[in-house]
């Protein structure tokens, strides 16, 4: 993994664009959308961002840029015209720790922008390391509509309500259930009954106890997209031996990772609630099967 996806809290940050056309008007409809702090430095200004300038969004420079401007930002666009000249303030804002994007140009980018699509607090980013950009918007334009415009008002109305809930459950993985049926009952749905599925999530939220299990030589491609929910809701992952990097990918980065326990112990979990899967060879899992008739067997194309 080349760039490594962050999300930045823009309150107080200071970004500068170099040139004001067409490529750096594209860029400050994003910015601008954020708190961030934003300074355009141009000659020539595009209507559209003069448009931002008149509103006080943005504080514009009419002016050609000069080496002293590459000081005291925390982020860089430069996106002019002139190839050269974006080429050699790239390098000097990296030799002062500036991080900077030479737009169409990933060889002096610092970080690059990826595809995004906004539903307030729900934001989702897509990129192919610069690699094939057509085919980020191909997805992007697919994620727009399976995320309904709703998301944005409710997700507002969750951040409301993770205070309250936190003081009434304690325990993390209450949480987590909670949360889990809460969304079960509203989907992605913000309406006049949005409270009253917030309200019965409290009545019922506990897990019943899952068994998963995995013969560790069972490629993490070939299993079925349906798998997918199911490991992501795990609490633990019991494994005979180290998992595969794949295999690990598609798990709770949060779900224990511990080694196969005594099978009394297994039990023990299963009844306390707790959703676990059992990663073992072949041999293993064919005892496992026998020993715990209501475990789900994960396998190539079926469940």
């Amino acid at each position: 993994m080349q760039y490594f996806p962050l999300f930045v809290d823009t309150t107080d940050l200071f970004v500068l664009i170099v040139g004001a056309g067409e490529v750096a008007s594209r860029k400050l409809d994003l910015l601008a959308r954020t708190d961030a702090n934003i300074h355009v430095i141009a000659p020539q200004v595009a209507a559209d961002v003069e448009a931002y300038a008149k509103k006080g969004r943005i504080k514009l420079s009419r002016r050609e840029v000069s080496v002293t401007d590459m000081t005291c930002y925390d982020l860089i666009y430069l996106a002019t015209a002139n190839e050269t000249l974006n080429t050699d303030l790239a390098v000097i804002a990296t030799q002062n720790g500036i991080w900077v994007n030479v737009v169409d140009n990933p060889k002096f980018c610092r970080f690059i922008t990826p595809s995004i699509v906004d539903r307030g607090r729900l934001v989702v980013a897509i990129s192919t390391a610069g690699a094939a950009p057509v085919f980020a918007r191909t997805i992007r334009s697919r994620l727009e509509t399976l995320l309904p415009n709703s998301l944005a008002p409710l997700f507002d109305y969750v951040a409301t309500k993770r205070e309250e809930v936190q003081l009434k459950l304690t325990n993390g993985k209450d949480r987590r259930l909670f949360w889990e049926r809460f969304f079960n009952l509203n989907q992605d749905r913000f309406d006049a009954a949005t409270e009253s599925h917030y309200q019965q999530a409290f009545d019922s939220y506990a897990s019943r106890g899952e068994i998963l299990l995995l013969d560790e030589n069972t490629p993490a491609g070939l299993l079925p997209i349906a798998v997918m929910p199911l490991l992501q809701k795990l609490d633990v992952v019991f494994s005979e031996n180290a998992l595969d990097e794949q295999t690990n990918e598609l798990l709770r980065r949060d779900a224990s990772r511990e080694s196969l326990p005594a099978l009394s112990a297994i039990s023990k979990q299963f009844e306390l609630g707790d959703r676990m899967l059992l990663v073992a060879p072949a041999e293993k899992i064919t005892q496992l099967k026998a020993h715990f008739p209501m475990a789900k067997h994960l396998r190539p194309g079926a469940i």
